[in-house]
């Protein structure tokens, strides 16, 4: 009597385990299906919505309270400027710092806390950085409301997540060719420069673009820098005002006329195509640069 009363709690807890894994497959599928179908519906109602209003005018036009006439050229120049300044900026930066937690001071310390506060920093809302870039670069460097301002705040905004990436593409180069290049008489240079980095760099590369593309679909922090919507002159230096495609996007969307809406949903697809070019680029440069090195 006593191994029927010991069994009967393992039966129960068997069959609710044979239940869990026969369900549990079939939510996580059925949420992924919702998941994708919202997507698919939003970018159907944008492209149904905005097509017919893509046209040379939205992107040679300044915009115009007329919506027949309106473009987003102040803006999407205002977005080239600041968001490739800001990937100049953060790139380089980000594969030296992962280079440096990996290869130079892998195990110390301070390496861990720099580490902890980089994975950290990812986590910061968009809306804080613009805020400090507002305190620090706008009113303490006196830099103003500028197209450097903003690029160093997308620069800081995007710098955690792409040195995660350098870093994991880093920890995934074998140390046997790490150790093998050292018993040859390398040094650390040379082995990150001839051994390392040449077979980390296509998925550093995936992290940059996938930080320049989160970048440039920020709107809270260059509200904040920026604070301008709407703007009819083009960024000439790195002192100019500017605005920002997102921006620019929200200005038509807050308007009630129809026109505006269609001219927001045809913005929209602007932006997603060059989105799509920027994440085409990057797969066709990590292919070219995986053959090279194999």
């Amino acid at each position: 009597m006593g191994d029927t009363l010991l069994r009967a709690p393992t039966d129960r807890r068997y069959r609710l385990k044979k239940i869990w894994d026969r369900w549990v497959p079939f939510i996580l599928s059925l949420g992924l299906f919702f998941a994708i179908l919202t997507v698919v519906a939003l970018l159907f109602t944008v492209v149904t919505t905005g097509f017919h209003r893509i046209s040379w005018n939205l992107i040679l036009n300044y915009p115009s309270a007329n919506p027949y006439e309106a473009g987003m050229r102040s803006a999407i120049l205002g977005s080239i400027f600041t968001v490739g300044l800001s990937a100049l900026i953060c790139i380089p930066l980000s594969i030296a710092t992962a280079i440096y937690l990996i290869e130079y001071a892998k195990g110390r310390r301070f390496s861990e806390v720099l580490s902890y506060n980089i994975a950290n920093l990812a986590g910061v809302p968009s809306i804080v950085f613009g805020v400090v870039g507002l305190g620090f670069l706008v009113y303490g460097l006196g830099l103003g409301r500028s197209v450097i301002s903003g690029a160093f705040t997308l620069s800081v905004l995007i710098l955690p997540l792409v040195t995660i990436t350098c870093v994991e593409a880093l920890r995934t180069v074998p140390d046997d060719l790490r150790f093998g290049a050292y018993a040859l008489g390398a040094t650390t240079l040379q082995v990150v420069s001839k051994i390392v980095l040449p077979r980390s760099l296509p998925m550093m590369l995936t992290g940059g673009i996938l930080g320049i593309s989160r970048a440039l679909g920020e709107a809270a922090p260059i509200l904040v820098i920026s604070g301008l919507i709407f703007i009819r002159e083009d960024p000439v230096s790195l002192f100019s005002k500017f605005t920002v495609m997102p921006l620019q996007l929200y200005n038509w969307i807050s308007r009630p006329q129809a026109a505006f809406i269609e001219l927001s949903s045809a913005g929209i697809i602007v932006l997603l195509l060059i989105l799509l070019a920027l994440n085409s680029a990057a797969i066709a440069s990590r292919q070219w640069l995986m053959k090279r090195v194999i």
